[in-house]
């Protein structure tokens, strides 16, 4: 084996080496953006009674949009 690939493989061994290593700790910059994301996760998600019943009302017009186009459906079905 010439030197040149000897020399190829044990660099990029090392760089390897080096690479899973920095994987393993995380830093004050890899935490504050964990911190960031559950911030952002727990404002995203419905948490008091208002946005509950916000939920309801919005399945309550889901439902009644849809009853509509099946009363719709119908209605056309019988006229043609």
């Amino acid at each position: 084996m010439s030197n040149m690939k000897r020399f190829s493989r044990a660099l990029y061994t090392g760089l390897v080496v080096l690479a899973l290593a920095g994987c393993k700790q995380e830093g004050p910059a890899e935490r504050a953006g964990k911190q960031l994301d559950e911030a952002v996760d727990d404002l995203t998600k419905p948490k008091g009674p208002a946005e509950r019943a916000g939920e309801k009302l919005d399945k309550a017009v889901d439902d009644t949009g849809k009853a509509l186009e099946d009363a719709g459906k119908k209605a056309r079905k019988a006229v043609d």
